[in-house]
């Protein structure tokens, strides 16, 4: 259901820049004021000089961050251990990877608050505001290495991660699972700034 999905909107997509080439086209052979033809020279040179400028965006990153920290989180059990109704179905090394994953929680969270809310924190800008400042920026990041660490921990306690090898592995496993995500990410930022472009 979730890959018909993404099928559906990549096609999407991919049928709404066609058009907008098409279209841009044609208004501007009728004269239209304030439209650009993307298959024009000036067209053909924003659209190959600036693809690579229009790609780079925090969003890509964070995307990137989120699947890896996902892929970590999944493949650790943690949300399966999270899950159960009673900790007494849970082995040995399950309860004492659970109970240390809460103590880093608790430290992990101490951390971010040292760096945010006392005065003159590191983290807040240079007027002492939450919103914007460093953290806000970092906010995404922030939370994903929190969830990778935590999953990492627990996947190696519980013996879900036998090596470290398999923590890397999970990282790359997140990634794989999300690559329908930057192919409509790739698809949706090239058609949106078309759009300026074209109606720019």
């Amino acid at each position: 259901m979730v890959k018909r999905f993404f099928v559906c909107l990549t096609v999407v997509l991919a049928v709404a820049q066609l058009l907008l080439v098409v279209l841009s086209w044609m208004f501007s052979a009728m004269m239209a004021d304030g439209v650009h033809s993307l298959l024009s020279s000036e067209g053909i040179r924003w659209f190959v000089g600036q693809f690579s400028a229009m790609l780079a965006t925090e969003v890509v990153s964070w995307l990137l961050l989120m699947a890896m920290a996902g892929g970590c989180l999944w493949q650790s059990g943690l949300l399966t251990s999270i899950g159960r109704p009673s900790p007494s179905r849970l082995t040995y090394r399950e309860l004492v990877a659970l109970r240390t994953v809460v103590v880093m929680l608790v430290l992990y969270v101490a951390v971010v608050l040292a760096l945010t809310v006392i005065p003159h924190a590191v983290l807040l800008s240079a007027t002492g505001k939450l919103v914007p400042s460093a953290f806000s920026r970092a906010l995404v990041p922030i939370a994903s290495f929190g969830i990778t660490l935590l999953s990492a921990v627990y996947g190696l306690l519980s013996g879900r991660y036998p090596s470290l090898g398999h923590v890397v592995s999970s990282l790359s496993y997140g990634i794989q699972q999300s690559a329908p995500l930057f192919v409509v990410y790739v698809l949706a930022v090239q058609l949106i700034q078309s759009m300026r472009f074209v109606f720019g």
